[in-house]
């Protein structure tokens, strides 16, 4: 049975979602939106991620090792960032990673906790067997199965142009010169922890190359990304491995 604090967990998932859309279409169509959509889209995800948080982490330790741990968690850099896109300018774009998790988690919430209320399984296929699952809820869990990893490339590529986005605000001072910094250092930890990070990075690094280096192309092209190629591995360095209990991939999938 879903506890009370599953159900804030998951309402935090639908207020992302729900108002995240909100604010998009309205961006989409060029229409004015308040930033209390924005605001509202990161206060859902701050409660839904400070939950799995607290659950894979337990009560907050004065001490080196839990420090450590905490910053190693993915879900903890989750929260970390979605603070400070809630305390800075709106950055339509920032919202495109939490949405994608959120409309996952969001639907993963009904089929096991919504849907059993209202339309109930159908009987066990043999006697002692678990229910047979309602056909709605069956084809929910096939939806997500099928197409996880395919969201999951497509959060890693989003997260690679909101670096783009902020680092050009940056220079047009349309966002904090503070931003491209903090968010270089969230994708630094993301490369190291997600599998889908390191192919996006490689399959933009293999375009770029190819692109620079295509005959025709002045030389200096691929001189310049050479050196900033360079410069970005020399900044990626390398990670402290987690200690034992830290939380992994999996735990944003809650």
């Amino acid at each position: 049975m879903a506890t009370t604090q599953h159900y804030v967990w998951a309402a935090g998932h639908f207020v992302l979602l729900v108002c995240s859309l909100r604010f998009f279409f309205a961006k989409a169509l060029f229409r004015a939106v308040s930033a209390w959509w924005y605001k509202t889209s990161f206060t859902g995800a701050l409660v839904s991620y400070a939950i799995v948080c607290h659950k894979s982490l337990g009560t907050p330790q004065p001490n080196a090792a839990w420090v450590q741990r905490a910053f190693l968690d993915e879900n903890v850099q989750y929260f970390l960032m979605a603070f400070f896109w809630w305390s800075s300018r709106p950055v339509t774009l920032a919202l495109a990673p939490y949405a994608i998790f959120s409309l996952f988690h969001a639907l993963t919430f009904t089929r096991t906790t919504l849907l059993p209320q209202f339309l109930p399984p159908g009987p066990p296929p043999q006697p002692g067997a678990a229910p047979t699952p309602h056909p709605l809820a069956r084809k929910l869990q096939v939806w997500v199965k099928a197409n996880y990893d395919n969201a999951m490339r497509a959060v890693a590529f989003a997260e690679l142009v909101i670096l783009i986005r902020v680092t050009l605000g940056a220079l047009t001072f349309r966002n904090s010169l503070l931003t491209p910094i903090v968010y270089a250092h969230f994708l630094r930890q993301r490369w190291y922890q997600s599998k889908f990070t390191r192919e996006a990075v490689s399959t933009v690094h293999s375009r770029i190359l190819a692109f620079v280096n295509a005959p025709g192309k002045p030389p200096v092209l691929g001189q310049v990304y050479g050196q900033i190629s360079n410069l970005a591995s020399r900044y990626a360095g390398s990670m402290p491995a987690a200690p034992n209990g830290a939380a992994g991939a999996g735990a944003r999938r809650q």
